[in-house]
């Protein structure tokens, strides 16, 4: 489904701040606060917007090592086996399939070394993973998004 230019304004309001009101919102899309609700409603009623969630910056929780891991995953993995598996880790940012050698790449925040190769084990030790492969972020030198995908 294609969203209109009104819904769409709607979800990025509500993807920048999932808290706002829809009276706030309503102002700002030209709509009154009972319009901005129906429209939610049915965006999340067909499945546009499938749930509301809380970002926190990694430096807060303490998490300031940054890495990315590369999974390379057994035949036959699919999409939704990796998200199940990986969504049970809270240092998991951003996973994605993506093309070339690897089935995955997953970013990882962790407070420290020693926490980072915990959860690279634990990622390792998944029964779909074949193997992976790691990096570690030294200096991020462009963000543009701060969640896993720009809104």
């Amino acid at each position: 489904m294609r969203l209109n230019d009104l819904d769409e304004r709607i979800v990025h309001a509500l993807a920048e701040d999932a808290r706002r009101s829809y009276a706030d919102i309503g102002a700002e899309v030209g709509l009154s606060a009972p319009a901005v609700k129906r429209r939610v409603d049915r965006l999340r009623a067909e499945g546009v917007i499938t749930g509301f969630t809380v970002r926190v910056d990694p430096v807060a929780m303490g998490w300031e090592t940054e890495g990315y891991i590369e999974m390379y995953c057994r035949r036959n993995t699919s999409p939704e086996a990796i998200h199940r598996g990986l969504s049970r880790y809270p240092e998991v940012a951003s996973a994605s399939t993506v093309t070339g050698d690897a089935d995955a790449l997953v970013q990882v925040f962790a407070a420290d070394m020693r926490h980072f190769e915990r959860v690279l084990e634990r990622i390792a030790g998944e029964p779909f993973v074949e193997r992976t492969k790691s990096v570690l972020v030294l200096s991020p030198l462009l963000r543009r998004y701060t969640s896993g995908s720009p809104a």
